[in-house]
């Protein structure tokens, strides 16, 4: 088993971590929130699992083989990877850099170069799955880097992971991300008119369900939030403030490309909607708050 740190005790970082302990890694976690820390360390303390945390960023890392990261966005990535005192410069040489957060695949292809600097590897590895799937260790994992990055970080990340896929070079683990999240958000915008279709319509709504998973029509998203959405039901961890950060990424992703994304940055401008009306922190699958109640 591998000696390493984790950075960021989020929604999804901290069953993450908890899933390295479980699989008998040496688990050093940092969050920025000291607190946040301690109730995981005692959680985990309370089934019979030994974990550390540390005070800060750099002293989480050191002597690790591999530092994984789960944080906000860009600047957060940036500051503490790369910033006076960053990370990078604790890690012990040959070390393995491992980015969860989802982020621009341009910074994705920084870090790579800083990180091969001092002679570290570097694999951006963004999560989709949501806060179940890191609960359950059913994540997918798209990865960006080398095959020696790869081989290092790939038995760390199997204690959370339902499928690995190294999508290509570095940023290529990001941009896959960004397309995730361009097909997720189209399929909200059909899954949310189909629901408030049913509302309207007065028949049965899961009897629809019934019917229409069946078929074409069936998505993760129509078998996992269909019934939330219909009972007005949002509290499910992704929310619609880091969905609309990481489609400003993929539409950015677009305009570098050349292609236009008209269905993506109409479903951006419904999500700023809700974040108006008070759903920010609001499941993604929110956006039907986008469109008005149906009367019974």
């Amino acid at each position: 088993m591998s000696k390493v740190a984790f950075l960021g005790l989020g929604v999804m970082g901290a069953p993450m971590a908890g899933h390295l302990a479980r699989a008998d890694h040496q688990v050093t976690a940092y969050n920025r929130t000291a607190a946040k820390s301690a109730r995981w360390r005692e959680a985990l303390s309370s089934d019979g699992i030994d974990a550390a945390t540390a005070a800060t960023p750099t002293e989480a890392v050191r002597d690790c083989d591999v530092v994984l990261a789960c944080l906000g966005n860009d600047d957060d990535v940036r500051g503490v990877m790369l910033g006076d005192g960053g990370v990078f410069a604790a890690m012990k040489h040959g070390a393995t850099f491992v980015d969860h957060t989802t982020v621009s695949p341009a910074l994705a292809k920084e870090l790579a170069e800083a990180a091969a600097s001092r002679g570290l590897l570097c694999v951006d590895a963004p999560v989709s799955g949501g806060e179940a799937g890191a609960q359950n260790g059913k994540l997918a994992i798209m990865c960006g880097g080398s095959k020696d990055a790869m081989a290092s970080a790939t038995p760390v990340m199997e204690a959370y992971a339902a499928r690995i896929v190294h999508v290509g070079d570095a940023g290529a683990g990001q941009t896959c991300k960004a397309i995730n999240q361009i097909c997720i958000a189209g399929v909200l915008a059909g899954l949310s008119e189909g629901v408030r279709m049913a509302q309207a319509s007065g028949v049965d709504t899961d009897k629809v369900l019934e019917a229409i998973s069946g078929g074409a029509a069936q998505s993760w998203q129509m078998e996992n939030r269909w019934k939330t959405m219909v009972q007005d039901e949002f509290d499910f961890g992704f929310a619609i403030d880091w969905m609309r950060k990481d489609l400003a990424i993929a539409l950015g992703q677009g305009q570098e490309a050349g292609i236009s994304l008209p269905v993506t940055a109409l479903v951006d401008q419904f999500y700023a909607q809700v974040q108006q009306h008070g759903g920010a922190r609001q499941d993604t699958s929110a956006l039907i708050r986008h469109l008005p109640e149906v009367k019974s």
